[in-house]
């Protein structure tokens, strides 16, 4: 009796791994641009205030893709190391064929951070781990057949991101233009995680150029992976982003 329920349940497991593993995914694309902001704002010697934003479009500029707001408190605890606390809201659109989302979805969530950067000669290498409490606004349907924002779901995110910074052009001593290359991978966390561990992976490569001590624009390719939650579809979108960069010492 023991080996046929034996037997049994790794037939059960032989056929769930089979139907799994041979689902099929749906694939999309789209070309995406970002229009990105970040800026620092020194308060003290160790406390900084910064603020993001961005305007994202799918498909060129054809539709509109997400906007996010991200103001955070910054703490420069060691030379290397900062840790930070921030909130985020996000809006994503209905974009693309098929569509991740049936309607506009918004999203709260409330971050910590921790950033450790060193120098190696002219390399620089950041690492920063940040990890997100999510809560995403749910769409169900109406009697009526249309979708709207019935509630929101918890959800939490884990994120890294390897990023190096070489300098190619200097002036007086100070780096002008500059190269960039990196990884950031958003991993699915916790008892509601999803049906899968990914949720994003970006690959980023680029260039950017200081102004001066205060002014910087970064124009960058990142090839962005997206899993929506249910695992039944992945976003493959080629993606250039224009960022300003600020910082300002409010101490002078």
């Amino acid at each position: 009796m023991k080996q046929r329920e034996v037997v049994y349940r790794c037939i059960l497991l032989l056929f769930g791994f089979l139907y799994t593993t041979s689902y099929a995914q749906v694939k999309t694309s789209n070309e995406n641009v970002w229009l990105h902001y970040f800026g620092r704002n020194k308060l003290t010697e160790k406390l900084s205030f910064s603020f993001e934003a961005t305007m994202r479009y799918a498909n060129g500029f054809s539709e509109k893709q997400q906007y996010f707001i991200r103001p955070s408190f910054d703490y420069q605890i060691t030379k290397s190391f900062s840790g930070s606390v921030g909130y985020s809201h996000y809006n994503t659109y209905v974009y693309g064929k098929p569509s991740l989302n049936r309607i506009n979805t918004p999203e709260d969530h409330f971050w910590i951070q921790g950033t450790f950067v060193h120098q190696n000669g002219n390399l620089k290498t950041t690492h920063r781990l940040r990890d997100e409490f999510r809560y995403v606004g749910i769409a169900k349907q109406q009697t009526n057949g249309d979708f709207e924002i019935d509630h929101y779901e918890y959800r939490n995110r884990f994120r890294y991101m390897l990023l190096f910074n070489y300098p190619l052009l200097k002036k007086a001593n100070e780096t002008q233009l500059f190269g960039i290359l990196g990884d950031e991978v958003f991993l699915n966390l916790g008892s509601n995680a999803g049906k899968t561990l990914l949720n994003q992976n970006r690959i980023i490569a680029g260039f950017g150029y200081n102004f001066d001590k205060n002014h910087q624009l970064q124009l960058c390719y990142i090839q962005q992976h997206i899993w929506n939650f249910a695992n039944t579809l992945q976003e493959d979108n080629p993606t250039l982003r224009l960022s300003y960069v600020t910082n300002f010492d409010w101490r002078k």
